[in-house]
């Protein structure tokens, strides 16, 4: 293990229920270093996926949350001014391609399409990244592969990938789990008891029958352990449901009603 990736092994193991073959196919496309794309809802556990893949592979994961302001430089890296005049400092792309990390780029439709297309030559059978203000040409080291995530249902025409981004990609879709799926992920990470985990994961059923019909987005699985969490500290299921489920997502009043009436359902 290199030293610089030290601190980016992840030692104990995240927390992540499967719901189909998701993980088989990630290990066989990790086999093969097949850059892979997660698609599906936020909150639905993409970022957790990578976590619990990287931990059962026992690669280092570098992840990048990606946004409209990132630049290329603040990928692949920029040349730095110190004491001694001035000095490369490797991106985290770069670093990941360097040295062998899995390279996880979150939401990746935030960041301007000029900055995501230098992944490209490191996500076809070249594996290289050209770095032109430094004069050098970096080949990836045989552990590395890229990542990406995005929800599919915010995008538009100003905010989707190139075609020539997407089909350099294996992808997997995610979703919401089960309801019996969801009911042990949020006993497990939100400690509550199983029937309180089932009132809570009922609530976001409903909303999510909501979204396109006066919701942009449903309740997800993140926001349903927060709403736990607060159970299991002595908030009141009715008071916690309203602050972590239904205040975040809507500020329309009749949604708003129509939701806490949808809380008071099962509390």
């Amino acid at each position: 293990m290199q030293d610089e990736l030290r601190d980016h092994l992840i030692t104990e193991e995240p927390y992540y229920q499967s719901t189909a073959d998701e993980v088989e196919l990630y290990e066989a496309a990790y086999s093969v270093r097949m850059p892979m794309m997660l698609k599906g809802p936020t909150g639905c556990g993409k970022t957790r996926f990578v976590e619990h893949m990287a931990w059962k592979l026992r690669k280092p994961l570098i992840t990048v949350s990606c946004n409209e302001d990132m630049t290329a430089s603040d990928l692949v890296g920029r040349y730095l001014l110190d004491a001694n005049g001035t000095r490369w400092q490797d991106g985290p792309l770069t670093q990941a391609a360097r040295h062998g990390a899995i390279c996880y780029l979150d939401e990746i439709v935030e960041a301007r399409q000029d900055t995501t297309v230098v992944i490209h030559p490191l996500t076809d059978n070249r594996r290289m990244l050209p770095l032109e203000k430094k004069g050098e040409m970096v080949e990836a080291h045989p552990d590395f592969q890229v990542v990406i995530s995005y929800n599919p249902g915010y995008q538009s025409l100003m905010k989707d990938l190139k075609e020539s981004t997407k089909q350099r990609f294996g992808a997997l879709d995610f979703n919401y789990p089960d309801h019996a799926t969801e009911t042990r992920i949020v006993v497990h990470e939100g400690g509550v008891n199983e029937d309180m985990a089932s009132k809570l994961v009922s609530v976001a059923e409903r909303a999510r029958n909501l979204k396109g019909h006066g919701l942009d987005e449903g309740i997800s699985t993140r926001m349903l352990v927060y709403a736990a969490s607060l159970i299991a500290k002595g908030v009141a299921p009715l008071a916690a449901c309203r602050m972590a489920l239904v205040r975040p997502i809507t500020d329309d009043p009749d949604m708003r009603d129509a939701l806490d009436s949808a809380v008071t359902t099962f509390f």
